[in-house]
């Protein structure tokens, strides 16, 4: 009885342990690896392993950003069963990373949350911090917008109904720029949306307020344009500059 107690607190009780295959992934690629299950002091009935894949944004209340956790993604790793006491287990797992990942670019976190349900007890769980690279298709558009003379200065998931489409929030990558654009915009933001064999990507233009119109435009975010455009597997194999100078287009007339 005093064993079970123990185990109910923690004390003594199952223990897990996530082994990713590899920790640096790109959105939409396979998650693999094994869940090490290792016994207590006594049997325990799992009645199941999941694993959370978590990120968190910001959202704006009362004038004050407040961070808030969102579950992208839980995967069940296995049906009931009984752990015997020091018994070992190595589970696989494999599941495909959600395409709407953010990138962990900046300080934003991206993990896996292993944990076993065991009921009346105190639930053993492990955290895994995972690296998200962008996909190819976001790296061609990153380094066309920085080719035609923007620099990135800052990244961050935003709360965003209207633009979220899975989830609540976007990741909003912000440019300034260096070159042409240095008299007619104050910042550029690049939001990915990608799929399995495309992304569209949205640009917000915001233009620099020129006089009292300009200030007008400003107060009431008129200064802003968006402008939609989409890139597939097949553009993989044109040249940074081709692409830039399209986007570059896009941008001189929303900017005008």
């Amino acid at each position: 009885m005093f064993k079970k107690l123990l185990a109910s607190v923690g004390i003594g009780s199952a223990q897990v342990d996530a082994r990713l295959a590899k920790d640096s992934l790109m959105p939409g690629e396979m998650v693999t690896g094994e869940v090490h299950i290792s016994g207590g002091d006594i049997s325990q009935e799992i009645d199941e392993i999941y694993m959370y894949v978590i990120t968190h944004y910001e959202r704006e209340t009362n004038d004050t950003k407040v961070k808030e956790d969102c579950i992208l993604l839980k995967h069940r790793l296995s049906e009931r069963f009984v752990l015997q006491p020091k018994e070992q287990k190595a589970i696989p797992f494999s599941f495909r990373l959600p395409y709407e990942t953010p990138l962990t670019m900046g300080r934003q976190p991206v993990y896996l949350r292993t944990g076993l349900d065991i009921k009346n007890a105190v639930d053993p769980g492990d955290s895994d911090f995972i690296e998200v690279l962008p996909h190819p298709l976001m790296s061609k558009v990153l380094e066309a917008v920085k080719e035609i003379g923007f620099h990135m200065y800052k990244v961050d998931c935003e709360y965003n109904r209207q633009l979220g489409r899975t989830y609540p929030f976007v990741q909003e990558f912000e440019f300034r720029p260096n070159g042409k654009y240095r008299s007619r915009l104050e910042e550029l933001e690049v939001v990915f949306f990608l799929r399995e064999n495309e992304c569209e990507v949205l640009l917000q233009v915001d233009k620099r307020a020129r006089g009292l119109l300009g200030a007008f435009e400003e107060a009431f975010n008129l200064d802003e344009r968006y402008v939609r455009f989409r890139i597939s597997n097949a553009d993989l194999s044109r040249s940074t500059s081709e692409i830039a100078h399209s986007i570059d287009q896009l941008i001189d007339r929303a900017s005008r």
